[in-house]
């Protein structure tokens, strides 16, 4: 189950709301959703979390690039909006990896080899008949990194530390929201 809830900073503070992302598929898409809920160019913050399992904190201030943290990298690959959230600059990848990385897939049939290449069974290569290749060194390119990745100085300004982010885990909304000052109108829409 997730959770996802909008932070707009105004002149009279912030105002919280809480936000379906059905149709968000991009961080573009992200980007927009949280400009539009933006007073005066000023900063908004989007939060997504999926219960016990990672969350993350989209920055977007007026027209900049959004600043992004995700907890927990590994656990948000595995999640739709947590896909949204991993870009290819977060995961210090080149643009554009992933493409090259299906393509690479396309030359290799489903079961490893390379077309033209002979078939080896696990029959054969238990009993020694065949001589498979295992290269322990090779990380796949598209590996995610366990644990936090991105911004850690996202949020402080507003008085949340890179080493308090780093810390949070379970509620982390509240502990954000406590931090902005933002605690009774994010109850609000908790």
């Amino acid at each position: 189950m997730y959770f996802a809830a909008l932070l707009a900073r105004t002149e009279d503070g912030w105002e919280a709301s809480d936000t379906e992302l059905d149709d968000v598929e991009t961080l573009s898409d992200l980007t927009d959703l949280a400009r539009d809920a933006s007073v005066d160019e000023d900063t908004v913050l989007v939060y997504i979390e999926q219960e016990d399992a990672w969350f993350g904190v989209v920055r977007v201030d007026g027209e900049e690039d959004p600043r992004i943290y995700v907890s927990d990298a590994s656990a948000a690959a595995r999640s739709s909006y947590g896909e949204i959230l991993l870009t290819d600059e977060l995961l210090g990848r080149e643009p554009g990896a992933e493409d090259e990385i299906a393509a690479l897939e396309e030359l290799v049939d489903l079961d490893g080899t390379e077309d033209g290449e002979p078939e080896v069974s696990e029959d054969d290569a238990v009993e020694g008949r065949a001589d498979p290749v295992v290269d322990d060194d090779v990380t796949p390119l598209d590996a995610v990194p366990s644990g936090p990745l991105g911004d850690l100085g996202l949020l402080a300004d507003f008085g949340l530390s890179e080493k308090e982010l780093l810390t949070l885990r379970t509620d982390a909304l509240v502990e954000i929201a406590d931090a902005l000052g933002a605690a009774e109108v994010m109850e609000s829409v908790r």
